[in-house]
């Protein structure tokens, strides 16, 4: 018999309708403490902002500027604004003075998300699940692309919830990090452990 409780359990695709699954805030400032691109300002690209703005919001707090775009418009109170429907799958100029990429990329286009933002902009971010890491499929994201570091949570994020969900509320049940990718990074990727909790 199969134990349930150690499975990842997903949404009908159908009833995750934009994917829209908010970044817990707390997610950012480990990323902030330990990654060097991100010591010093930078014109940030957040690519798949949501209705909340969570990354937005904490990168624009700590000296970043950023541009909040997303496909949807959830008529967001994000300050200063987001620009809505915009659909970064399909943009093939990066933004006047953007240095990075980063965000939080729909689940089902995740790897489309990746190899975009990779063919747009030297340095890209992104938030998404450790599994990643599998599969041969994966290895024009993965490999010889610049892949320069990925930063493991050790403990599980708070739980993703998809926008309007009015369920029950849970932990996560799915490993995340965040990957980084550097076009002028060569060797091995660094593969470090960080934590949400101070």
């Amino acid at each position: 018999m199969l134990d349930h409780s150690c499975q990842v359990q997903r949404h009908a695709l159908r009833e995750r309708g934009d994917d829209c699954y908010e970044t817990p805030e707390v997610a950012v400032p480990p990323l902030l403490r330990v990654e060097p691109l991100l010591q010093q300002p930078r014109h940030i690209w957040e690519c798949a902002c949501g209705r909340r703005g969570n990354i937005v919001n904490v990168l624009r707090a700590n000296g970043h500027r950023v541009l909040a775009t997303d496909l949807v418009d959830y008529g967001a109170p994000i300050t200063p604004p987001a620009y809505y429907r915009i659909d970064f799958l399909l943009e093939y100029k990066l933004p006047d003075g953007v240095e990075i990429v980063l965000t939080n990329p729909p689940f089902k286009l995740c790897e489309q998300f990746i190899a975009h933002a990779l063919t747009l902009c030297p340095r890209v971010i992104m938030l998404a699940r450790l599994a990643l890491l599998e599969s041969e499929r994966r290895c024009r994201i993965l490999e010889g692309c610049g892949l320069a570091g990925v930063w493991v949570f050790r403990k599980r994020l708070p739980m993703m919830h998809r926008d309007g969900w009015e369920g029950r509320k849970a932990n996560s049940g799915m490993a995340f990090a965040w990957f980084v990718w550097d076009r002028s990074h060569t060797g091995p990727t660094t593969i470090e452990r960080i934590s949400w909790e101070r």
